[in-house]
This record gives structure tokens, sequence and C-alpha cells, in this order.
């Protein structure tokens, strides 16, 4: 069996990071429109009288949340590492799978955010059904924070 080169085992070590970069940078995007909310209409449902009022769920760093966050959300964890999906699924365990729930986190542009869809496929394979993911084309301090939207700053 001939063995490979350094140069070519370390070629192939960055193809794979490079695909693995790739895999997650397309992870956001590949919410479905339909299962989106932008800003703009976040805003409007939260000071509506009358509508029901989602669960807002914070699934992005700990230090975000702290720096800035939606009024009346809940810091959950990263939806990228296990224990923050693990810490997910335990606060909705108990809910009714047509509780109307907002994941959001603003770590940085849609595209390449790590975090939101590994936890709304959390929620879907929950079997919630009413479930949006805050769009957040820049990242949370420009599309929320810039904009004077309400936030909320600490624990």
């Amino acid at each position: 069996m001939k063995l490979l080169s350094l140069t070519t085992k370390i070629g192939m070590f960055w193809i794979l990071v490079i695909c693995a970069i790739a895999q997650l940078s397309a992870q956001a995007t590949a919410i479905p429109a339909t299962r989106q909310i932008n800003p703009e209409a976040l805003v409007k449902l939260l000071q509506s009288s009358g509508k029901e009022k989602p669960l807002l769920l914070h699934v992005g760093s700990h230090v975000l949340y702290g720096q800035a966050h939606i009024p009346g959300s809940e810091y959950i964890g990263a939806g990228s590492s296990e224990a923050g999906l693990q810490q997910l699924r335990k606060r909705v365990e108990s809910l009714p799978r047509t509780k109307f729930i907002v994941l959001y986190c603003g770590c940085c542009p849609w595209g390449h955010c790590p975090n939101v869809k590994p936890a709304d496929d959390a929620l879907q394979a929950m079997g919630f059904r009413n479930v949006k993911v805050l769009y957040i084309a820049d990242n949370f301090g420009t599309n929320w924070v810039d904009k004077g939207y309400p936030t909320a700053r600490g624990e």
C-alpha cells in the first residue's frame, strides 16, 4: 500500500474543512421561507394586542444574549451544541405541539448562523408545527438593536 505524501494529506484535510464550512454556511438558508419571520413583522406582532404572543427562545451565545436580546425571550443555549439542543428539548417538552414559538440567534449573517437550523430541526422532529425562525440578515445588532426595536440587556 502506497503512503500518501504529507502535502496530499494536508490538501485533503483542507478540502474536508472547506466542505464542513460550506455545509454549516448553508444551514440557516435551508429553513423554508414559510417558517421565517422578519424583524418588522415580529415587532408588530409583539406590540399588537389580542394576538397570541410567541414563546421567544434565544438559541445563540450567552455573551450575545447578555449584550442585547428581545425582551421576554429566554436564553436556551447555542443550537449548534448538544447541550443547547438538550436544554431546548427540555424547555418545550411539556408544551402543546401547536404552541407558537420563535427561535432567534443573530450571531452572524443568516447564511452563516450555525445555531438556528439545528434548533429548528429539533423542534420539527418533536412535532412542533407553529415554529418561526427570526430572519436576521446581518446580525442582531444591525437588524434589531440599531433599528430601535425593543431590547433588553443582561440576564
